[in-house]
């Protein structure tokens, strides 16, 4: 028996308003000496980790994505050779912690790493926090969306829609999260009360996120 069928994509849209930021950190620096280089990156990683917890970020909550250590060259002619010369080992420590939407923390964390010795670089970027379920309601409109579709085209078409033989959804990555700041450089002691404060008054835009997912309905 021949099932004649219908197979059509629907497409989801959703608008999130962000709830989490996350800040993003990267230490750097040279030392001649391996050991110093070592010594080096622990010391700026404990006075970044000490003045986050000053403003209320638990050290704990403050984890590491990346590190390296690698010897660093730099290159020079001589006589009309190049030749490289060696400059130390440089060490890359970058590092993250997430938080609830707080503009007035957020201040107090801006001033934390500006005032901090070890001069971070930093990020910010706005993320949602219960992201399975808006996965769920994206997925939900992309399948009432195919649904509208098919029953337009059924309608049109003078034909009836009747049960579902397929669905085919890739579980593809979706996004939710957006950066506004990138790579901020903080400005290393601009001041020494542990209490300095900088005034924040960012309002992130709504994350847009999109999927697909393709059914097959029979029709009669």
């Amino acid at each position: 028996m021949n099932i004649r069928t219908i197979r059509v994509t629907g497409k989801g849209l959703l608008k999130i308003k962000p709830d989490q930021t996350c800040i993003f950190m990267d230490l750097e620096g040279v030392e001649e000496k391996y050991e110093d280089t070592v010594r080096r990156s622990s010391e700026d990683t404990k006075a970044v980790k000490d003045a986050l917890e000053k403003v209320g970020i638990a050290q704990e909550n403050v984890r590491t994505t990346s590190f390296d250590i690698e010897p660093q060259y730099e290159g020079y002619e001589e006589k009309g050779v190049w030749k490289q010369a060696f400059k130390g080992y440089r060490f890359t420590h970058s590092l993250r912690f997430v938080f609830d939407m707080d503009k007035e923390l957020l201040g107090k964390i801006f001033g934390a790493l500006a005032a901090c010795p070890a001069n971070p670089q930093f990020r910010v970027s706005y993320r949602v926090k219960d992201q399975e379920s808006a996965k769920k309601l994206l997925l939900a409109s992309a399948v009432s969306d195919a649904k509208e579709k098919a029953e337009i085209l059924t309608l049109a078409a003078g034909v009836s829609l009747k049960e579902i033989r397929h669905i085919d959804y890739s579980f593809g990555a979706v996004q939710m999260e957006v950066m506004p700041m990138n790579r901020l450089k903080a400005a290393g002691g601009v001041a020494c009360c542990a209490d300095y404060e900088m005034s924040v008054d960012m309002n992130p835009e709504d994350i847009e996120v999109s999927d697909t997912v393709t059914v097959v309905w029979e029709i009669g």
